[in-house]
């Protein structure tokens, strides 16, 4: 039996992914998340196999999650599961951990494949993940674009930025003080050598980085 929790801030697209998965003989839900806390409550006190993660939690980031998630539980397999069709979002997340990554346009066909998959030892991803992953890898590959440097925090700030996101609203968001959200925008500002928000705005969109944030 493949055991596996789901994480996602919206309760509709919880129950149906539970939906799903309950129609599949050898699979079971073993427990379910709305937000960062509660992901990693359920990482510490369930023994299961597979985390399906929504990339854009309330509280703490995705990638942060995976990392966090990770450093907990090592062997925990993580398929993130995100309306995010980039490369860039997929490619991330497989480098900080995770297992698999999924969008939620093709979930319902593609999901019990991707759990089995992962929960097996093997990974999923298109082709055109793998392919830049391993161009990624390979000696003489051109220098990485200057967002892959931020953190996690710092890439989901810079990511409502772009979408136009105030500080005040982020802080919101990601349950952080405005304080705080305004030195994560110093920083990733000073790291990517950007001078103000018209130029942030101008290089998240030439990067893919200004795409529509769930609300």
């Amino acid at each position: 039996m493949i055991r596996i929790v789901i994480a996602d801030d919206h309760a509709i697209v919880r129950e149906g992914l539970k939906r799903i998965v309950s129609e599949v003989r050898d699979m079971q839900v073993a427990g379910e998340a709305a937000e960062g806390t509660e992901v990693m409550q359920r990482v510490r006190e369930l023994e299961f196999d597979v985390l399906v993660l929504d990339l854009s939690m309330p509280g703490r980031s995705g990638m942060e999650l995976i990392k966090l998630v990770k450093a907990e539980k090592p062997q925990l397999r993580i398929l993130i599961l995100s309306m995010h069709q980039e490369l860039q979002y997929a490619v991330r997340a497989i480098k900080s951990g995770a297992s698999g990554y999924l969008t939620k346009e093709s979930a319902p066909a593609q999901l019990e494949q991707a759990i089995r998959k992962i929960a097996g030892g093997g990974a999923f991803v298109t082709a055109e993940v793998a392919e830049q992953l391993a161009l990624g890898a390979m000696p003489g590959a051109p220098a990485a674009a200057s967002h892959e440097s931020l953190s996690a925090r710092e890439f989901e700030v810079l990511r409502l930025l772009a979408a136009g996101v105030s500080v005040t609203e982020i802080a919101t968001r990601l349950n952080l003080s405005a304080k705080t959200v305004s030195t994560h925008k110093a920083n990733l500002m000073q790291k990517m050598g950007l001078q103000n928000a018209s130029e942030l705005v101008r290089y998240a969109m030439k990067h893919g980085l200004a795409d529509p944030l769930e609300p």
